[in-house]
């Protein structure tokens, strides 16, 4: 096993030492920590942060859909003195204040929020505990990843109050449309972005080393828990999948501020003819970013996956049904990842060949996923469910991600994508994916491993207060975009499609635009979100107030689980473990036959008779 950093030390083997040490002060303890422990909270805090500011930016879109044209409530002339008359103006959020909040709310909720929260949060926290390691593999590179990440979001934040606004051409940044839009605010969403992205590539590298080379004796790799394999597999997506968008986010910067014309093309005209070089391809631009973004789409999701398979196989208190069918399919996926880019671009007239050869990739990558839902639903089968507060949480992510999986098959084909594309179909499609799929598996992951972070319980009746009024809401939410979309609502139409609804042609009176009941579909929608928001409050009041009042754990082993994270005291100390770990089996062993518990940690000898 490869040597630790030095800046990190085994309690035991280096007691001695820390008597004579002084206790670090506060700024070298939390803020510029090289445990990963702290930086995996310092992730989770601040990615929790983002969700909130990304779903405030979309309540405050939902009132212009349901409402057109009518002042926002209570914060419309406080907003308008901030970001300035382009985005908000009377009070009222205009075009370009839809498009700003719209490009803000993608960019934040996909990289400074879930992927930040399940990639780095979790992982930081719960690896190298998984694993029986003292810390990450390079804990100054830790500590650097998380402080590009904040540099990041500051930037991106930055944008909102520069002239002209925040970016306003979508989370996808589309050339030529980001280089023509007269806003800095662009700009300081490319930089933003190089900067994550450096963030992402920095963790990734010390995922990929961790895992491999700091695993505790025994720890083979078919002991690994799945939590660990999904985090492993997301460390090569990011470290494969992200260096293009980087590069490609360095070239759009020069297009906005050196004169290169990398993606703009010859003859570009807008209000008139632009002055540039040309030369360029705008579907270049798009080819580097969905190489990142669809792989991307499994960074969200397989961490989600790793942490319903731990609460799983603890809550049914059995053995993950098809563990290495769950390992093969995970790595399955993230090959597969990488060839299904481009069914995002069926409408860029990429010819039927490609198109058939990404639409056959599209619906190969399902076939995984289904195994894992299999494995996972059939996990469920003859087990003694205990239905806490994580369990109810993975319950619901399981026909939730099958809704949103299900779904996406016909923008997979490239026919079907023709009419659905760019729709609310798209919206209620990824966000079921997304929201009731990855941010519930979130969700639960934090319910779980809370006492083992604080060594307090949170309360289980707000947990599941908490947990009922989201998956209400939720669907409420995305379920009535599905016919809003196959309808053929337009997503970027920011008044709701209400001026697009009163279109008619002339003589016969025939309603040409969408029907009124897709339109009044809107106000329900947005009442739903913004009650999915007040959901919320009992979450952020049982997170605060449990971590000094909850109720305390009685044992560093309060779930009965198996696997290492456990095993360690509660909360865990700088380098975890207060022994070496020796690992003697898989990472399930739950209701052996003759055992005297129902549980057998993976460190323990077997005490069957």
């Amino acid at each position: 096993m490869a040597k630790r950093s030095n800046d990190t030390h085994a309690p035991v083997e280096h007691e001695h030492e820390h008597e004579h040490h002084a206790e670090p002060g506060f700024w070298q303890k939390y803020v510029f920590s090289t445990d990963h422990k702290v930086i995996g909270l310092q992730y989770g805090i601040t990615a929790l942060c983002f969700l909130l500011l990304g779903f405030i930016l979309v309540a405050l879109m939902r009132w212009q859909l349901a409402y057109p044209g009518q002042p926002i409530p209570l914060l419309g002339d406080l907003l308008g003195n901030v970001l300035g008359d382009r985005a908000i103006s009377n009070g009222t959020l205009t075009a370009e204040g839809y498009n700003m909040f719209g490009a803000m709310h993608g960019t934040i909720m996909v990289f400074l929020a879930i992927v930040p929260l399940a990639f780095a949060a979790f992982g930081n926290y719960v690896v190298p505990l998984q694993i029986g390691a003292p810390d990450m593999a390079f804990p100054r590179i830790n500590m650097a990843s998380y402080q590009f990440f904040v540099l990041g979001g500051v930037v991106m934040l930055t944008s909102f109050v520069v002239p002209g606004g925040s970016a306003q051409a979508g989370w996808t940044s589309y050339s030529p449309l980001a280089t023509t839009i007269p806003t800095s605010g662009q700009t300081f969403w490319l930089i933003g972005m190089v900067l994550l992205i450096t963030s992402s590539l920095l963790g990734a590298v010390n995922f990929i080393a961790t895992i491999i080379q700091l695993r505790a004796p025994g720890m083979t790799w078919m002991r690994l828990p799945f939590f660990v394999w999904a985090q492993f597999v997301t460390a090569f997506l990011l470290l494969l999948a992200f260096p293009p968008l980087e590069a490609a986010g360095v070239l759009q910067l020069m297009d906005q501020v050196a004169g290169t014309s990398f993606f703009l093309p010859t003859g570009l005209a807008t209000s008139g003819a632009e002055e540039i070089s040309g030369g360029g391809s705008p579907l270049l631009w798009q080819h580097l970013f969905w190489f990142l973004a669809h792989p991307e789409v499994y960074v969200l999701i397989l961490p989600a996956m790793g942490i319903v398979a731990e609460i799983i196989a603890n809550n049914t208190r059995k053995p993950l049904w098809g563990y290495k069918s769950l390992v093969y399919s995970v790595l399955m996926i993230g090959f597969l990842s990488f060839i299904v880019w481009a069914h995002h671009m069926y409408l860029t007239g990429m010819g039927t060949k490609i198109s058939t050869f990404f639409q056959t990739t599209t619906i190969i990558i399902s076939i995984p996923s289904v195994i894992i839902l299999t494995c996972m639903f059939v996990s469920l089968w003859g087990g003694r469910i205990r239905f806490n507060t994580p369990m109810l949480f993975v319950l619901a992510f399981l026909p939730m991600f099958g809704i949103g999986g299900l779904t996406g098959l016909p923008l997979g084909f490239s026919y079907s994508d023709i009419h659905l594309h760019d729709t609310y179909y798209v919206i209620a499609h990824f966000h079921y994916i997304v929201a009731p799929g990855t941010i519930f598996a979130l969700f639960a992951g934090i319910y779980y491993w809370f006492p083992k972070v604080t060594g307090r319980m949170m309360n289980e009746f707000w947990g599941k207060l908490h947990f009922w009024l989201s998956l209400i809401f939720m669907n409420i939410v995305f379920q009535p975009m599905f016919a809003q979309g196959m309808a053929g609502m337009h997503r970027r139409m920011y008044d709701g499609a209400a001026t697009y609804a009163g279109a008619a042609s002339p003589g016969d009176g025939a309603v040409v635009g969408l029907p009124d009941v897709f339109i009044d579909m809107n106000i329900g929608i947005s009442q739903a979100a913004w009650a999915l928001g007040i959901a919320q409050i009992p979450f952020i009041i049982n997170f605060f107030y449990s971590i000094r009042k909850g109720a305390p754990v009685t044992s560093d082993n309060p779930w009965d689980a198996t696997t290492l994270e456990w095993q360690t005291p509660t909360p865990p100390p700088h380098g975890n473990f207060v022994k070496p770990m020796k690992i003697h089996r898989g990472p399930y062993e739950y209701s052996l036959p003759g055992g005297e518990e129902d549980f057998l940690p993976q460190n323990q000898t077997a005490k069957t008779v």
